[in-house]
This record gives C-alpha cells, sequence and structure tokens, in this order.
C-alpha cells in the first residue's frame, strides 16, 4: 500500500533523515509559539535550559575567528555576511562596524551542494513560504510541492534570498541540523539568531561564501 506524503508526514521524515538519524522531534526555539508567524508548538523551558547552552558550545567549539573583514570584502556598504562552510559558521559586520556577530548555521551536505562566491540579498521575508527545486523533486518524488509558513516549514521563521537562485540563509525548526552538513544547499540558523540577523540585514548586504 502506498503512503501520501502529507506535509505533517514530510516534516517528521525530511527532519529526521537530515538530522542524521536523531529519534527526537525538533527541539525548543522560541519562534514556535509566535501566532503571528503561524505557530502554536507548545514549548518545553526546561528543555531549553537544559540543552541549549550545551549544544551552542558544541557547534561552536572548531570555529575559526575571522573577526576582520577586511580580508574579505573591500567595504562594508549595506553590510556584510561571511559565510565560512568549513568551520559552519556566519559572520556579520554592519555598515558602520558598530555591530559584529557570529552564528553556528548548517551548510550543504555535499560538495556538489554547495557554493562558494560573493552573491547579495534580494529579498527579506517573515514567514516564508516553501517550493521543493525540480532536483529535489527528482531525488524524492514524494514530497510536497509546497509547503506554506509554519512549523512544518523547512525555512523556519525568517529568510534572506539571495541574487544565486534558490539559495537562502533561513532559520530551521529542527535544531538538530545546526553545526553540521545538513542542508540541500542553504545556509540554516536558529530561528532566533535569523530573526536578530534578518534585522541587521538589509537588502543589499553583500554575501560570501567560502
Amino acid at each position: 500500500m502506498t503512503t501520501k506524503m502529507t506535509r505533517r508526514r514530510f516534516a517528521v521524515t525530511a527532519g529526521s533523515a537530515m538530522a542524521l538519524g536523531s529519534p527526537s522531534l525538533a527541539e525548543w526555539n522560541p519562534d514556535l509559539d509566535n501566532p503571528d508567524l503561524g505557530f502554536d508548538t507548545p514549548q518545553d523551558t526546561n528543555q531549553r535550559l537544559n540543552d541549549e547552552e550545551g549544544r551552542v558550545k558544541r557547534n561552536t567549539s572548531a570555529f575559526i575567528g575571522r573577526t576582520g573583514w577586511s580580508n574579505y570584502f573591500s567595504d562594508l556598504k549595506n553590510g556584510a555576511i561571511l559565510v565560512d562552510i568549513d568551520s559552519r559558521a556566519l559572520y556579520y559586520w554592519s555598515e558602520d562596524e558598530s555591530i559584529y556577530k557570529l552564528y553556528p548555521v548548517a551548510v550543504p551536505t555535499t560538495e556538489e551542494l554547495t557554493r562558494k562566491g560573493r552573491t547579495v540579498v534580494t529579498r527579506k521575508r517573515v514567514g516564508p513560504d516553501w517550493r521543493p527545486t525540480p532536483n529535489m523533486l527528482k531525488r524524492n518524488p514524494d514530497w510536497p510541492k509546497y509547503i506554506p509558513p509554519g512549523p512544518g516549514n523547512p525555512l523556519g521563521s525568517h529568510a534572506l534570498y539571495l541574487s544565486w537562485t534558490y539559495y537562502r540563509i533561513h532559520g530551521t525548526h529542527d535544531n538538530r541540523k545546526i553545526g553540521r552538513r545538513s542542508s540541500n544547499g542553504c545556509i540554516g540558523l536558529y530561528n532566533a539568531q535569523i530573526a536578530e540577523l534578518f534585522d541587521f540585514a538589509k537588502v543589499g548586504t553583500q554575501v560570501l561564501f567560502i
């Protein structure tokens, strides 16, 4: 008997596969109980307090410090985002250099899915919807062709769209992905951190993948 791939089943199946077989579902994150984004998932505060600090320490332990922007950008017009694939880290500098941020990220699972070079933020969206790329559907024909904003959306709570087709910097409702090779090409952040970066970045912000 064939089982139809519903949106709920997709969220669980895809999330589990991309999290290297971990049996638990998405861990605590602050945007899931925000009804303005279409989320109404109850949050376990004790789980957040017990797990979040250790998880962040694990994911940041291998980062290479890149506090200087001048080795990567000629200027900071509109701000700059540096994505270090090997260190699984994202760096942000504001145009006036008053803000410097470092975030752990999810990166592409394979070199084939990894793109490097310069691009730019072209669009910003709170509560993004999601459509799989043609190649994703070719590899996974049972996946839904559209998922609206909400807890089952692979783009999480916020998304920065880039000039490269299909590439995004976005949130995730599955915190197990952060600090791992777990994406289909995009860069994923904790929802709380993509919300912060979303406020800093603007259309025109420079982006470099190395």
